[in-house]
């Protein structure tokens, strides 16, 4: 499972570690990515999301049972 959002496609990046001494060590920023029952291209799935695109309303969640709602 790769650490991608499928909404913004936000990827983890690169920096560094700084220690007081000033030692530099390469290290990866990941996203803060979430498990999310939501409604993707019509459809209702468990997507993988960052929290940013959670909290602007870019995903609408379904709940437990929500299917039949939207069918409804």
């Amino acid at each position: 499972m790769s650490k991608i959002c499928k909404i913004c496609g936000k990827k983890p990046m690169v920096g560094n570690n700084v220690s007081h001494a000033h030692n530099v060590n390469k290290r990866r920023f990941n996203p803060n990515l979430q498990r999310v029952r939501a409604l993707h291209k019509g459809q209702v799935q468990k997507i993988m999301v960052c929290t940013r695109c959670i909290r602007s309303g870019k995903v609408e969640k379904i709940p437990h049972g929500g299917e039949k709602k939207l069918a409804a």
